[in-house]
């Protein structure tokens, strides 16, 4: 079954998205911003930024809200808002059974236990 798009985020579209939440930003204050928050773990091209500013147009995520010569300043929509609220509870979740599953071993041990 083909997922529906932006289900799910990938780290640049989510990293994305958390910079835009931050406040209306163009391109290069977005990669900034996400370098600097991730300490240099995430960093975008333009290409990778680009291509995920113009899905997120497409998806009507995010608009555009002044273009200034080649600079182009933009904001979060409040379908953007909502996309990124959900992906973080989507993390959350994620984290939380990880946690859970700290004794992952022996938690598979159990269930072929189980199975037997």
């Amino acid at each position: 079954m083909a997922k529906k798009a932006m289900e799910t985020l990938s780290e640049t579209m989510f990293y994305t998205l958390m910079a835009m939440n931050a406040g209306e930003m163009c391109g290069t204050e977005i990669a900034a911003w996400v370098k600097k928050r991730t300490d240099g773990r995430v960093s975008m091209g333009p290409g990778t930024l680009y291509t995920i500013l113009g899905s997120f147009q497409t998806e009507a995520l995010i608009e555009k809200r002044r273009e200034e010569g080649r600079r182009i300043t933009y904001g979060i929509t409040e379908k953007g808002r909502a996309v990124y609220a959900s992906e973080l509870e989507r993390l959350r979740l994620c984290l939380r059974d990880a946690e859970l599953a700290g004794g992952e071993n022996h938690e598979r041990e159990d269930l072929a236990a189980a199975a037997l």
